[in-house]
C-alpha cells in the first residue's frame, strides 16, 4: 500500500482480517494510514474508525432467538433478520496521530469518540 501511495484503507470483516487485526493496526500505525474497520473492537485497539452493526446489539437479538427455540420453535420458521443497529466510531488520538482533523459534521454523527 505504501508502495502504491494509498491514501487510507477499508478492512472488510472477514475471518482473515480478524486474525491479523494487531498486524493491520501496527501497519496502519506505523506507515500513518488513515483505517476504517467494520467493527468497534479495531478502533477501541488504535484503528481510526469504525462503522458497522453493533454487536451487543446482535448477542441480544440471537439470545432472543435461543429463547424462542428453547420454548419449541422450530429454527425453520424463525425469520432471517439483519442488524438494525449500528454504529460510527472515532478515535480521536489516532486521528491526532495521523495529523487528521475530522469534520465537525463527522464528528457530531458519531456514536462514540475515543479520546
Amino acid at each position: 500500500m505504501i508502495e502504491a501511495r494509498v491514501g487510507a484503507f477499508v478492512v472488510p470483516s472477514t475471518p482473515m482480517f480478524s486474525s491479523e487485526r494487531r498486524r493491520l493496526l501496527e501497519l496502519a500505525a506505523r506507515n500513518r494510514l488513515p483505517a476504517m474497520f467494520t467493527f468497534r473492537d479495531y478502533a477501541d485497539a488504535g484503528g481510526l474508525m469504525s462503522y458497522g452493526p453493533n454487536l451487543a446489539d446482535l448477542c441480544r437479538r440471537a439470545a432472543t432467538y435461543v429463547d424462542k427455540i428453547l420454548k419449541g420453535a422450530r429454527p425453520g420458521d424463525l425469520p432471517v433478520e439483519q442488524p438494525t443497529k449500528f454504529e460510527l466510531v472515532i478515535n480521536l488520538q489516532t486521528a491526532k496521530h495521523l495529523g487528521l482533523t475530522i469534520a465537525q459534521t463527522v464528528l457530531a454523527r458519531a456514536d462514540d469518540l475515543l479520546q
